[in-house]
């Protein structure tokens, strides 16, 4: 494993876009924090965002692992250009010519996909941690340590759409057309989703049975991982009730949601090896 991560890291060492975009993605993870320093004061109107609750234990791992996976992009881009590079500098054949075997190659992009999630769930986490220890009204450990399962969905979340870049990378070869060919993907399952709403719009409760079935899709599993916090705020909660709106929507993170994802994760890195195994290089 070492072995492989060495191999890995040292030629991202020697890509000068892959770094650019690694730091701009951690950039970005940290910029976070200045979401506190966000003020508005008109007048008599004076409008805090960190005194909104949003950094409060424990809401806070769910809002931070939910801003931090809209930045995944970035660290896309860097998994489908490693993937990409390896056919254009040639280095995949070259590797295969040295001894490593084609699940060597496949086994040292998956770990090289952990390894990035991994390093930016405990960036989220000491960030979150400081963020929360500075502005949270509730300090107890209990509280302070309570629903971390978000930053395990969050890691997982990763892991999946990285691999779902690394087997797009594999099968088109350009980076460019890999990231347009999940953009694709989005919107098709976007299109479809919208598809079964328009098709069961007379149905009793079809946003329940649309979703019942959305969440077998790649993409829509992995988004359903961690959903959105806004609703969550107490302020909005008041509003909410002010204009007889009652938001009761439910924001666990389920066991079943994880392995959905592990599925899907399981089906990228095979049929990754699968295309690798059976492509004339």
């Amino acid at each position: 494993m070492f072995r492989l991560l060495q191999i890995e890291f040292y030629k991202l060492k020697h890509n000068r876009a892959s770094k650019v975009l690694s730091i701009i993605y951690f950039a970005l993870l940290t910029s976070i924090a200045f979401i506190a320093a966000i003020k508005f004061d008109v007048g008599p109107v004076k409008f805090h965002l960190a005194e909104q609750g949003i950094f409060n234990f424990p809401y806070i791992w769910h809002f931070n692992t939910y801003i931090a996976s809209t930045f995944k992009f970035f660290l896309l881009l860097v998994i489908v250009s490693m993937m990409a590079n390896e056919y254009s500098n040639k280095t995949l054949k070259q590797n295969l010519i040295d001894g490593l075997s084609k699940k060597e190659f496949i086994l040292s992009k998956f770990y090289t996909v952990i390894i990035f999630a991994l390093i930016s769930t405990i960036f989220v986490f000491v960030v979150s941690m400081i963020l929360g220890l500075i502005y949270s009204d509730y300090n107890e450990i209990p509280i302070i340590f309570s629903d971390l399962e978000y930053l395990f969905a969050f890691f997982i979340k990763l892991i999946a759409f990285f691999s779902l870049g690394l087997l797009m990378g594999i099968l088109i070869k350009r980076s460019a057309f890999a990231v347009g060919a999940i953009l694709v993907w989005f919107f098709a399952e976007s299109f479809f989703k919208g598809f079964l709403y328009w098709k069961f719009k007379d149905a009793d409760h079809v946003s329940d049975k649309v979703n019942e079935f959305m969440q077998f899709l790649p993409l829509e599993s992995i988004t359903n991982l961690i959903k959105e916090p806004f609703s969550r705020l107490n302020a909005v909660q008041s509003i909410a009730n002010q204009v007889g709106e009652n938001f009761k929507f439910d924001y666990e993170v389920h066991w079943y949601q994880i392995l959905i994802v592990l599925m899907w994760t399981f089906i990228f890195i095979y049929f990754s090896y699968y295309v690798l195994k059976k492509r004339d290089l």
